[in-house]
């Protein structure tokens, strides 16, 4: 599949999903799911072998799913076999290549600068964050690639992985232990 760039959404025990680029929709994308063909958008630059922090590329590579996050106030908590945490109002996102806390979660300030994750929008009403660049953490490299919401028309996100509300819901019941995420070109 010379010039396509696919990602595929593993899961141990169970067939991929899998997600390619949309033909002459290169921030776009169509996801494989059980039950059918699902639109997803990708980052703003596509899909980047070489990922730095800002510039808006969805990285390449493999990526487990490290955890669950959800707006508790907003739906039901996810039925799944894989951690998750209810957001709460100072959870945050660092996304500093300077901080210590660097691409992890962490509980916001009133000298915070790190990505407020219970936002207005719905965009992170359910999150999967993923295994991308947190072991080792390497400064720079990138912070934050989630699997999250889409706002309307699917607009490219800053370098995540987004789809339609009913759509994330069919992935996370095709999770288990060991999921990962494949993004490749």
């Amino acid at each position: 599949m010379s010039g396509k760039y696919k990602a595929l959404i593993g899961v141990r025990g169970s067939r991929p999903i899998v997600v390619r680029r949309a033909p002459g929709r290169p921030l776009e994308a169509r996801v494989a799911l059980a039950h059918g063909v699902r639109r997803a958008a990708l980052g703003r630059s596509g899909v980047r072998a070489l990922k730095r922090e800002g510039d808006g590329g969805t990285p390449l590579g493999r990526f487990p799913v490290r955890q669950v996050l959800y707006r508790a106030d907003r739906g039901l908590r996810p039925q799944i076999p894989l951690p998750t945490h209810a957001i709460r109002a100072n959870d945050g996102w660092c996304e500093d290549p300077g901080n210590r806390n660097y691409n992890r979660l962490v509980k916001l300030s009133a000298q915070s600068t790190a990505d407020q994750l219970m936002r207005a929008d719905h965009l992170y009403d359910v999150v999967l964050v993923l295994g991308y660049n947190d072991r080792p953490r390497v400064r720079g490299k990138g912070s934050a690639i989630f699997v999250h919401l889409a706002r309307d028309g699917l607009t490219p996100t800053a370098g995540c992985v987004a789809l339609h509300r009913r759509d994330l819901l069919a992935v996370l019941t095709q999770l288990r232990p060991g999921s990962s995420i494949v993004v490749t070109c």
